[in-house]
């Protein structure tokens, strides 16, 4: 079955089908997570499935569902060939869910544990999602023996970077890719001349925890991936901890992740059953996921988004004008409050140079600040291009 997806903040959603307790269904968004092995819903969709809520503190979990449906084709999850014990159920800091996570519209994912009875076959070029019981699948491209844990689906792909040996995982659910805490250091002492800064811009700023604004990253200049050759790869510092927590599941130690920015071109098809994983180039495009308003945000529990920091461009602050604390209230007069974090960050893209008015709330009045998109991540050479255009 092939369905339309949307690509959020690089993340992979489509659209699903829930079975109602009365017969009817709810047609629901779900985040395609094969970097994650556990099963997410909100509460709400607890509430319409009448299921009983289990918290410990800020823990909730639930039964889950029995299936879904993708375009027609049940998908059990409850029930062989998954068996999902469990659904966590998010639960934010206000007390009530906000789809599965801060910014984000999905209700429920399709962890690794659910996606690796299948095919599955994700064409970023062509914004499609298809699976298939395992075999139906023809795919193309270059393939990769990959280390595909049997129990959860959680895969690495044995990698190269600087000629040293390294196992990094294969997320789709990542908007960007991590390096370990050790990795990172190791390749910034080393390239001091890299594009880095600090602070989680773009399609960096996953979540809005507070540790996002002093996040580390660094275009990685080459990264053998398998069989393919990236370059220019933006990466985040993973903390030891993080590194940690993959590794666990995984069950083998893990460098780090390549996230969906870095293969925005490919069409990735995952044979589970032959631990295989397939790319095939669709495109040739260079994604500016750092030409942005140069912010830092968090999504609230009601919708807002409070900026958390503001990112240094060549020594100063990237936007004048702004506070800590403050609300982002809209950019160039569309409202923000309710967008997910993807549909902010493009309204905060755009060429640099270009001018965004920023209506900020603070302390209850509303200012409107003009701000400059920037091309963050970039060369020397790149940035004094960008100083010439402004001049």
């Amino acid at each position: 079955m092939t369905v339309p997806l949307t690509l959020d903040h690089n993340r992979i959603v489509i659209d699903v089908d829930l079975l109602l307790p009365n017969g009817s269904t709810q047609r629901i968004a779900a985040w395609v997570d094969n970097g994650n092995p556990d099963l997410y819903m909100s509460r709400r969709i607890a509430t319409l499935l009448g299921l009983n809520v289990s918290c410990a503190e800020q823990a909730c979990t639930a039964l889950p569902p029995q299936e879904i449906f993708i375009g027609g084709m049940k998908i059990p999850l409850a029930t062989a060939p998954a068996v999902v014990k469990e659904a966590k159920i998010p639960q934010q800091p206000g007390g009530t869910a906000w789809g599965i996570g801060p910014g984000l519209s999905a209700e429920i994912n399709l962890p690794a544990a659910v996606l690796r009875n299948y095919d599955v076959l994700i064409d970023f070029p062509e914004s499609k999602f298809t699976i298939a019981q395992p075999g139906r699948l023809k795919f193309n491209g270059v393939e990769a023996k990959a280390i595909v844990n049997p129990t959860n689906g959680l895969i690495q792909i044995p990698s190269q970077i600087e000629k040293q040996k390294y196992n990094l995982a294969l997320d789709l659910g990542s908007c960007i890719s991590f390096l370990s805490e050790e990795l990172f250091e190791k390749l910034a002492a080393a390239h001091a001349d890299w594009p880095h800064m600090t602070g989680a811009i773009g399609s960096a700023n996953m979540w809005g925890m507070d540790t996002e604004t002093k996040w580390k990253l660094v275009r990685v200049a080459r990264v053998q991936f398998g069989p393919l050759f990236l370059t220019d790869v933006a990466v985040t510092e993973s903390p030891k901890d993080r590194t940690v927590l993959f590794e666990k599941p995984a069950g083998a130690p893990t460098a780090g992740l390549i996230g969906s920015q870095a293969l925005l071109n490919y069409r990735v098809g995952f044979d589970y059953a032959r631990s295989t994983v397939y790319f095939d180039i669709g495109r040739l495009f260079s994604f500016p996921d750092f030409d942005v308003i140069g912010l830092i945000l968090r999504p609230e529990d009601d919708g807002r988004y409070t900026i958390l920091s503001i990112a240094d461009y060549d020594g100063k602050p990237s936007v004048a004008g702004i506070q800590t604390g403050d609300h982002l209230v809209a950019v160039d007069g569309i409202p923000v409050p309710g967008s997910t974090m993807g549909q902010v960050w493009r309204m905060l893209g755009g060429t640099p140079c270009q001018e965004r008015k920023l209506t900020i709330e603070r302390a209850g009045k509303q200012v409107v600040v003009t701000a400059t998109v920037q091309h963050f991540l970039a060369e020397a050479d790149d940035r004094a291009r960008g100083k010439a255009r402004q001049q």
